[in-house]
């Protein structure tokens, strides 16, 4: 296990930067899961409905590291 994959284990729930991860996680399922329905045939419908929760994902992600890089500007 490198020492990248060790810090967020560290964090307290609290801390933004968890919450960021947490996220990027969440889209690297979700496009995993997006894949896999795509291979085994999934309709336009399915694959549209799985692009915009990523799409959600996405935007929760930009505010998540909004809040996270916050005190870093100050």
């Amino acid at each position: 296990m490198s020492s990248a994959n060790a810090v967020p284990m560290f964090r307290k729930l609290s801390d933004p930067q968890a919450a960021v991860d947490d996220e990027i996680r969440h889209i690297r399922d979700l496009v995993f899961v997006r894949n896999l329905l795509q291979e085994r045939g999934a309709s336009s419908a399915e694959l549209r409905e799985c692009d915009e929760v990523l799409d959600e994902v996405r935007r929760r992600l930009a505010e998540s590291a909004k809040r996270a890089s916050a005190p870093l500007a100050a």
